[in-house]
């Protein structure tokens, strides 16, 4: 039997609860997983409460790293030992061990560790298909982009740079504005103090920007759509004010025949197929493998070296200790049990809440099994507090971007 982090109902993060289930030996196209590091995301907050219908009982968490144990029949792109990451399908990332399909996995090179692996793939994928499929950013573009210091905006931020677009950030902080512009963002604008539809026209001249990423929803729609040029588009990819209420498809036409999508990560990121003849299940194979080819380029060339991925992670079946990267990533490793369902209501319930990032407490185990509590305060340069006796301090708000090595605490 696994340890599992499960609900059977929606609601709070009361509802999470440590379930012992049977994973069991893998089908044809599976392979078993064991996790050594998990993401957590905003969007494990949406299912668990309901704001995206999910049938219950269900697992929690979408995005995780580890080794494979054992493979099933007619799998072929991993075997046992690998070290693989994946983002997407069923959620049940927070648990000891699962079963996944196979051709959803991505090998992890050496050097990227578990926790970087397991917290970039959803981000750094969903930035991907944000910025080169749903709109193709190219050279010259003024782009809009909200929440900007968040995990997702703090990587798009850095590859929009790199594409040659003109950024708008928006943030709900000085201290993130600040973040955002040391991430090479030309223009970042505070909208709990300033009018960004206003500073948006500044900025282009009264022409608007052709594409706006809005993952802020309710609060920044209305404003989003008269910061965008006639044809421009609407992104809505995120509801962190609140989900995006009805509304009348008359006014697209009245502010200059505008487009609006709301996108999701899963629809990108197809099936790879199994042989050149078989052109895999459902979807869009094409679009499978150049995600594929983008997670692993990601993996062996960029994370680790020119940009600056912010993400949190849970590490499973280690150790006790607490990391903080260059990132800005929080990592937290436990006992060789899973982190207790209330330290992870604790901790999905805080990334729920409004910016700036509260506290995330997550209780975790000494060498010797002793309970020892750790809790993750957040700091603006995504500094790290001093250890006292058992308990450990870490920043989980992104950090700065300056690269730095690897501290330890134990």
């Amino acid at each position: 039997m696994a340890k599992a982090i499960r609900f059977h109902k929606t609601g709070g993060p009361e509802v999470l609860q440590l379930d012992d289930v049977q994973v069991g030996d893998p089908g044809p196209g599976q392979a078993r997983i064991r996790h050594t590091a998990i993401g957590v995301n905003v969007l494990d907050t949406y299912q668990r409460s309901g704001l995206y219908p999910i049938q219950t009982p269900s697992g929690a968490g979408n995005e995780g790293a580890g080794v494979v144990e054992a493979v099933g029949e007619g799998v072929t792109l991993v075997k046992a030992g690998d070290r693989i990451a994946y983002t997407g399908g069923s959620p049940g990332a927070y648990a000891e061990s699962r079963l996944y399909p196979a051709d959803r996995l991505v090998k992890v090179p050496e050097g990227i560790s578990d926790e970087l692996a397991a917290s970039i793939m959803l981000k750094g994928m969903t930035t991907w298909y944000l910025i080169h499929k749903t709109y193709a950013v190219k050279k010259g573009d003024t782009v809009l982009f909200h929440a900007a210091a968040g995990g997702v905006g703090q990587i798009a931020v850095q590859w929009l740079k790199h594409l040659g677009a003109t950024v708008i950030g928006t943030v709900g902080s000085d201290d993130k504005a600040k973040i955002v512009k040391g991430l090479g963002a030309d223009h970042a604008i505070n909208y709990s103090t300033e009018n960004f539809t206003a500073r948006v026209k500044e900025i282009t001249g009264g022409k608007g920007v052709p594409v706006v990423y809005d993952s802020v929803g309710k609060s920044t729609f209305d404003g989003s759509l008269d910061c965008l040029r006639p044809l421009g588009l609407m992104v809505s990819f995120g509801n962190a004010s609140g989900p995006v209420p009805p509304f009348n498809l008359g006014i697209l036409a009245g502010k200059g025949s505008l487009f609006i999508t709301r996108p999701t990560l899963n629809s990108y990121i197809a099936p790879r197929p199994r042989s050149a003849q078989d052109h895999g299940v459902g979807g869009h194979p094409a679009l499978g493998r150049e995600a594929e080819r983008t997670s692993h380029s990601w993996f062996a060339n960029t994370a680790p070296t020119t940009m600056t991925p912010p993400a949190r992670a849970v590490s499973v079946g280690r150790s006790a200790s607490a990391t903080h990267t260059q990132t800005g990533a929080s990592t937290i490793s436990s006992s060789p049990t899973m982190p207790s369902s209330a330290a992870l209501s604790r901790c999905t319930a805080s990334i729920s809440s409004s910016r700036p990032m509260p506290v995330c407490r997550m209780p975790m185990a000494t060498s010797t099994g002793r309970s020892a509590s750790g809790h993750a305060r957040g700091h603006a340069k995504g500094s790290i507090a001093s250890a006292a006796n058992s308990d450990a301090t870490i920043a989980v708000t992104p950090g700065s971007s300056r690269p730095g090595k690897r501290r330890r605490m134990r």
